[in-house]
């Protein structure tokens, strides 16, 4: 990366499938170190988001850069840990193996590192997320954090100067998706990387987040979490009365509207967000 420069930057980004545009006019600077939060409901292009900074997805119009060059598939500056899936009980693959993937699954070819080498970079790796006891384990044998620890290790084996998640506490239970978000910002600040995290709950990272970008009707805002999570702001976006409250320390908007990423089961008007 050019010293100085941003983690990954768009100017005049635009995102549209036919006659559907998602976001347009996006001009975003993502810096070293920072923690954005990406925020929106159903089909607002959060995930897309994240496709077009992977080189998986082009935009209709506009330009993005990730470490000051074009975006292009398989870029090692760039660490991606998807939604939690389950694997099989039955895949034939350590926590390990996963781990290892990140090392040198971009390559093709032989393997540049000699065996020693590859195996202290995973073994550093599993013991940086805190995963060494269960290296050997079967990963289909795994609870959802300890697979979600396995994809961080993975996403981190480049050194990545950022870090994108795709709903990565989803399906998690509390307690794992606090030990999640701990990690996360840990390895934010130990490796000064920037971290794009796409939510449907920012809860349990609101303490970290530095700007939340929140997507809806074809448009967004940018700003601190303080700043855009607001009534006036989000009934602005959605063009409908939108209320955000804080309770108990957590951040809930109430609107007819935001349903998309409820979270509260049997309740259809609130969001925890």
């Amino acid at each position: 990366m050019t010293s100085g420069g941003p983690a990954a930057s768009f100017r005049g980004a635009a995102l549209a499938f036919g006659r559907r545009t998602l976001w347009s006019g996006l001009n975003l600077d993502i810096q070293p170190g920072e923690y954005v939060a990406v925020l929106g409901g159903n089909g607002t292009g959060k995930t897309s988001l994240l496709r077009v900074l992977l080189g998986l997805q082009t935009l209709s119009s506009g330009t993005v850069e990730v470490a000051g060059a074009p975006v292009r598939r398989g870029s090692t500056e760039i660490g991606y840990v998807p939604q939690q899936r389950a694997f099989d009980d039955r895949t034939p693959l350590r926590g390990r193996d996963l781990v290892g993937m990140g090392v040198d699954g971009h390559r093709w070819g032989p393997r540049l590192l000699g065996r020693r080498a590859y195996r202290e970079r995973v073994d550093a790796l599993l013991e940086r997320v805190g995963a060494t006891e269960y290296a050997d384990a079967p990963v289909g044998t795994l609870s959802g954090g300890e697979q979600q620890r396995l994809r961080v290790a993975q996403a981190l084996a480049t050194d990545p100067s950022l870090l994108l998640f795709d709903e990565a506490l989803l399906s998690l239970d509390l307690q794992r998706q606090k030990q999640l978000a701990e990690l996360v910002a840990q390895q934010r600040d130990r490796t000064g990387a920037a971290v794009l995290f796409v939510t449907h709950d920012i809860n349990p990272i609101i303490d970290d987040v530095d700007r939340v970008l929140y997507l809806a009707n074809g448009s967004f805002r940018i700003g601190s979490p303080s700043e855009v999570l607001r009534s006036e702001v989000l009934s602005d976006l959605y063009g409908t009365s939108v209320e955000v409250m804080r309770v108990a320390g957590r951040v809930l908007v109430v609107g007819a509207e935001v349903v998309d990423h409820c979270d509260v089961p049997g309740h259809h008007e609130g969001a925890a967000l």
